[in-house]
């Protein structure tokens, strides 16, 4: 028999149990969904397998597909143990993502996809059902009259209908995001046909109405402040795993394959590789140990890695820009986008931030900036890290992830006329650093950068304005992955250029830059004490373990930048400490 495909893209579980893909079986939390919450909500990332996973549950809900349990859920944990509810409901599922955001044509796109799904539900169970149901449910004149005639007449024969809808909240963000809070208000205010669907759905659950069940995924806790439907269980522990690859099934994974002969690495090596660039998620501060990793960028890397032996030279799927496009909008056309490019400063220089997690607040909390840490949690940019002193930390996940704070850092950096840099310009230079320890003019060149960018006093002015400023365009080019401080031993401050050996495997040099800010009105003396102190944090930094265990073979070198004001004083080659 052939070995199993890799499933990348699709969403239709009964295709990946036919057609011989891999299936990673989340079947076991089937009888955890039942026994949580009859109306469950679950906020995850874009891309995250939200769709595939309720694909799944249709096919073992769905009374028109209970004679074909045994077929389609082959070799799954459920066929085991199903539970009493398996194959007894009519289903009834929406995917908002379809729905057209701009607000001129959003309501008869909405109209129009609901139709779209009422009519297929009646084609699916006119049978249970009066003659004549289909004609008169699709003769109603909205999606909300749709809607509640047909909660009335299941709720009259005693049907009990199962609710989905995926990505639920997907055109309220995208108005939200490029339109503003003024369209988005009337998208969500009382009257609104959006605000009539979800009243319609609460009261198809009360008593001994017809929704017996419901499933709603989405990601923003914005718009389910507005909506208040359902149980949130996107931090419960018992669910951090629902959605996302455990290090365990990724094992399994690997060593099905390396059974089959397709891996021309080391599972280690290839772990390794998965984990620094598709890992690092997380969704309970209960689970901040156990590590997900993100299904679709797993798949991506596999889907090319198994075919070509050897990974792609394009690690970031092309898929994942658009899902932080609204994102991206947002900040360019926010009045408070300063406030929000020094919290994405804070994340870039530091690798985390401190913040708690909300699970619901109404647009006009993003004025504070932890709702819009939150925000960039539900977007999948930070996840819980790690608690200090009780406060709980948020981290970049990946190198990945990483990637997509340098872009939104610098789109904040436009917005706020800081002149964008030559890239192509920047990326010439860092090839002869890399290659020929070439290093001064790269930092000559960003720092005449930041001299010649007149809101640099309101914008980047100080040492963690200027570093971050460094580390987002340095990580924007190809050759070295920006590291900082903090996923070395604590005590340093600067950026590790960790040499990206797998994309670069000839790449000669490494480096750790210290950037240090100097008072304008700061004497001499100041200065000497600044420099013999920031020449000892950089030759401690040399001597870490993460630093020794991943520059190969390269030769590493210690830069020292002092800035005054956003003047570069300094720019200096530090000697390696004498072991």
């Amino acid at each position: 028999m052939e070995a199993k495909n890799i499933p990348y893209g699709l969403t239709d579980f009964a295709r990946i149990q036919r057609d011989n893909y891999y299936y990673v079986d989340k079947t076991e939390y089937i009888p955890r969904i039942e026994q949580a919450e009859s109306y469950f909500f679950l906020a995850r990332p874009r891309r995250f397998g939200k769709s595939l996973f309720i694909n799944m549950l249709t096919w073992y809900y769905d009374i028109n597909r209970k004679d074909r349990f045994g077929e389609v859920f082959v070799g799954c944990h459920i066929l085991d143990n199903p539970t009493a509810e398996q194959g007894r409901y009519l289903i009834l599922s929406f995917d908002f993502s379809d729905v057209n955001p701009m607000p001129d044509k959003v309501f008869e796109s909405f109209e129009q996809h609901c139709g779209f799904r009422f009519m297929e539900f009646a084609d699916n169970y006119a049978r249970f059902f009066a003659p004549g149901f289909r004609d008169e449910l699709m003769a109603q004149p909205s999606a909300d009259a749709k809607f509640a005639y047909l909660i009335s007449k299941a709720t009259t024969l005693n049907l009990p209908i199962y609710l989905f809808i995926d990505e639920y909240d997907n055109f309220a963000n995208d108005i939200l995001a490029r339109k503003g809070q003024g369209d988005y208000n009337i998208l969500i205010s009382e009257d609104s046909f959006f605000q009539r669907f979800f009243a319609r759905i609460k009261a198809g659950t009360i008593g001994d109405r017809a929704i017996k069940r419901a499933f709603i995924t989405g990601i923003s806790p914005i718009v389910r402040k507005s909506v208040g439907f359902g149980t949130d269980m996107s931090d419960d522990v018992y669910f951090n795993g629902l959605m996302g690859f455990y290090e365990s099934e990724l094992t399994d994974m690997l060593e099905y394959y390396d059974s089959e002969l397709l891996l021309s690495d080391p599972i280690d090596k290839i772990m390794e590789i998965i984990t620094l660039w598709c890992g690092g998620c997380c969704f309970s501060e209960d689970a901040i140990k156990v590590r997900i990793y993100n299904p679709v960028l797993t798949l991506y890397f596999l889907n090319y890695y198994i075919p070509h032996k050897e990974v792609p030279y394009q690690m970031v799927d092309g898929n994942v820009y658009s899902d932080y496009a609204g994102l991206r909008h947002f900040i360019r056309t926010n009045r408070l986008s300063g406030m929000y490019a020094s919290i994405m400063e804070e994340v870039v220089g530091n690798g985390m931030i401190s913040a708690g997690i909300d699970i619901g607040y109404p647009v006009e909390s993003l004025v504070w900036p932890d709702n819009f840490k939150s925000l960039l949690y539900y977007f999948g940019l930070l996840f819980p890290h790690v608690a200090e002193h009780e406060m709980l930390m948020l981290g970049i996940p990946n190198f990945t992830v990483r990637h997509q704070v340098y872009s939104l850092l610098i789109e904040a950096y436009n917005v706020n006329n800081v002149i964008p840099l030559d890239l192509s310009a920047l990326s010439d230079l860092v090839v002869n650093m890399a290659y020929k320890g070439e290093w001064e003019p790269v930092f000559r060149y960003l720092a005449s950068e930041l001299e010649r960018q007149d809101q640099i006093r309101d914008f980047i002015e100080g040492e963690a304005h200027v570093k971050s400023f460094l580390m987002a365009y340095l990580g924007m080019v190809n050759g070295y992955i920006i590291r900082p401080e903090y996923e070395a031993t604590k005590g340093y401050d600067g950026f590790y250029m960790m040499p990206d050996r797998l994309h670069q495997p000839l790449i000669a040099y490494s480096y750790i830059v210290k950037v240090t800010y100097l008072r304008v009105a700061a004497s001499d003396g100041d200065f000497e004490d600044l420099r013999n102190e920031a020449v000892g944090q950089l030759q401690r930094y040399a001597a870490d373990p993460l630093v020794a265990q991943t520059k190969y073979l390269t030769q590493l070198g210690l830069i020292l930048l002092i800035f005054r004001g956003k003047y570069l004083e300094l720019c200096e080659k530090v000697e390696l400490p004498v072991r």
